[in-house]
């Protein structure tokens, strides 16, 4: 009977390989979704700077018009007030 176990042993070990992995990944996969999780909830390192720099284009931008249109009305001004050279 011994040896009946002796020998039975490998040959069952050959065959629930596939089981193995089986519960290997059913035991890893919540761990892999809670990563997964913590990666969606938190931001990069390169996904801060992507966007910081959109939000410094996007304030660079509404800054230029700005100017523009604070010079356009200079401009107008020093024409209603009689001035010849309003550059």
């Amino acid at each position: 009977m011994k040896k009946a176990m002796i020998l039975a042993g490998p040959l069952l070990m050959l065959g629930l390989t596939g089981c193995v992995r089986t519960v290997a990944s059913v035991v890893t996969a919540p761990v892999r979704a809670g990563s997964q999780v913590a990666d969606w909830a938190t931001t990069s390192q390169d996904e801060a700077d992507r966007n910081y720099g959109r939000k410094m284009r996007e304030k660079e931008a509404r800054e230029g018009r700005e100017a523009k249109k604070a010079e356009k009305a200079r401009r107008k001004q020093c024409r209603e007030a009689g001035y010849d050279n309003c550059g």
